[in-house]
């Protein structure tokens, strides 16, 4: 089972890696011994020292900045990595806002980071992974898809188109050795999620939601993304796996 889950010799990019569920993903895949892209949206603190604490464990890291609402951005970023073995599209942005005080430049943000720019990188990385006869996709979604939750109405409807796109991948693709599933995380402990938690009422109020009757950690999410990751996954694919508790039934 070891051999099952290492992944030496494996290259990945994890977009919005700097912090959160995509940096705890991250340090896993380095953890398992892939080379690990941590991607955030500018240079800064926080991905420099997300790369100096995955060197730190005995891990390989670089860091890259690409803002994803961007589309030379993005190209750059394609070029600049030229290929990978695992992806995982992990960025995102949300507006909590009523649907009647979304503008339409808020509305166009939104799909163009957590939707368009899933498919510009699948796009961009699929074809090499062809070539060699094998890859990983990974998209991140949210327990919104599902369940949306009030005032994240746009957010919702990309994280469930974005489920559609990874489905339709998965057909696609799978006869060339690439797998594609979603994750779907529930409310983990982030900092992130820090700010609406604060409120010990509302906390409490999500909590009742959750069946497991806790939230989650970045290792629940992580766990899995090795899994999905690895050889030990090499038969899962256009799966939707929820990583919430029970918060989605």
């Amino acid at each position: 089972m070891k051999e099952l889950f290492d992944l030496k010799g494996r290259r990945a990019l994890v977009t919005g890696s700097s912090r959160g569920i995509g940096k705890g993903i991250a340090m896993a895949l380095a953890d398992a011994g892939a080379d690990v892209i941590i991607h955030a949206s500018s240079e800064g603190s926080r991905m420099s020292e997300t790369v100096a604490e995955i060197e730190a464990a005995g891990g390989k890291a670089v860091g890259i900045a690409a803002d994803l609402s961007d589309d030379v951005q993005i190209d750059e970023l394609i070029k600049k990595v030229e290929h990978v073995d695992i992806l995982i599209l992990n960025a995102s942005i949300q507006s909590y806002q009523n649907v009647e005080n979304f503008s339409s430049e808020e509305f166009q943000r939104e799909y163009k980071v957590n939707l368009e720019s899933t498919f510009k990188l699948i796009q961009g990385f699929v074809p090499s992974m062809k070539d060699r006869g094998r890859g990983r996709i990974i998209t991140i979604g949210s327990v919104n898809q599902y369940k949306p939750a009030y005032r994240l109405s746009i957010y919702s409807t990309t994280k469930a188109a974005q489920v559609n796109l990874m489905m339709n991948c998965a057909k696609e693709y799978a006869s060339f050795g690439i797998t594609v599933n979603n994750i779907a995380p529930g409310v983990i402990l982030t900092d992130r999620n820090s700010g609406i938690l604060a409120d010990e009422g509302f906390r409490q109020k999500i909590l009742e939601m959750v069946p497991a009757g806790r939230f989650g950690d970045l290792t629940d999410c992580a766990g899995l993304a090795l899994l999905l990751s690895s050889d030990a996954g090499s038969y899962i694919t256009g799966t939707d796996i929820p990583v919430a508790g029970g918060m989605q039934l």
